[in-house]
């Protein structure tokens, strides 16, 4: 039985450097993301069912999904938005399930920027919130994806609220500090502990 650390944390918190960190100690990294990004890909079952539902006009000149253009038709249409989560939420959760199961770690790291939102957080054994303030969220993503404030607070609008991810923490790295010495130390802190809890239910 594979122990499962699920991370998350709002756009523009850290969970990326947090994960690469503890992927740094020996931890499986399963990135949810990029399976979102394999399950579309050309000669999967579900672009061939976006295709069809949408039209051909809903892929790029080499056959990839334009996300640009899905993301167009479904973003203020609920019953296409709700139609293609129906669709993709299913095989992107047991492609999550199946690399978790797989990783030889001992534990493992399941990245999910939306586990709050997609009540996936029973998936997991704990949950890790990278946790920052709104403001640190809105000035490192414009900075970082060079958009502008009304884009990234519309998003930040569309997640969980910080108080409703921290509800759902079992750990919290705050992450609000540039102190990249002290952000390690905290994850080398918990990988400890997880590698304790990993133990536990093993024996």
């Amino acid at each position: 039985m594979t122990y499962v650390i699920g991370l998350t944390g709002g756009i523009g918190s850290g969970k990326s450097t947090v994960a690469s960190l503890f992927a740094g100690l020996g931890a499986d990294i399963v990135d949810a993301d990029i399976i979102a990004r394999e399950v579309v890909a050309p000669g999967e079952p579900a672009l061939a069912a976006i295709a069809h539902h949408f039209g051909a006009g809903i892929l790029a000149g080499n056959g990839e999904l334009d996300r640009r253009a899905l993301r167009a038709r479904v973003f203020d249409n609920p019953q296409e938005k709700e139609w293609l989560n129906a669709l993709l939420h299913p095989v992107i959760r047991e492609r999550m399930l199946a690399a978790c199961a797989a990783s030889t770690s001992p534990y493992c790291l399941l990245v999910v920027p939306l586990l709050v939102e997609n009540q996936l957080t029973s998936l997991c054994h704990r949950v890790l919130v990278v946790d920052v303030s709104p403001e640190t969220q809105l000035a490192r993503t414009v900075k970082r994806d060079n958009a502008n404030e009304a884009q990234i607070r519309a998003i930040m609008a569309a997640q969980a609220s910080r108080e409703q991810r921290l509800a759902a923490a079992d750990d919290v790295i705050n992450n609000n500090s540039p102190d990249q010495a002290g952000l390690l130390k905290e994850v080398q802190q918990l990988h400890q502990y997880y590698l304790t809890q990993a133990q536990a239910i093993t024996e």
